[in-house]
């Protein structure tokens, strides 16, 4: 099981390398607004196929062209690097 990240180490990440994202209970948390549904979808796809390739999974909500992305270590209880690595390739796929 990976080790859960600090506080600082998590505020530290969002500050230099995840500035889009937030933490909200316990969860790292990112909005994206597509132009269209059909964007949205696109990526949710994009993210899904990559999170199946690190067997790391995050909730995602989709609400019209806004998909939002909660991403944590459920079985460790919190946040890792692994989450940190998935939420850099989500703000990869929806540049």
């Amino acid at each position: 099981m990976a080790d859960l990240l600090t506080d600082d180490q998590i505020d530290l990440a969002l500050r230099d390398h995840l500035p889009e994202w937030k933490v909200v209970d316990n969860e790292l948390v990112r909005s994206v607004k597509s132009e269209t549904f059909l964007d949205g979808i696109r990526l949710v796809a994009t993210v899904a196929q990559l999170a199946e390739s690190m067997n790391h999974h995050p909730d995602m909500d989709i609400r019209w062209t806004t998909v939002t992305f909660r991403v944590s270590s459920h079985e460790a209880g919190g946040i890792t690097d692994n989450d940190l690595i998935l939420a850099r390739h989500i703000d990869t796929a929806a540049s």
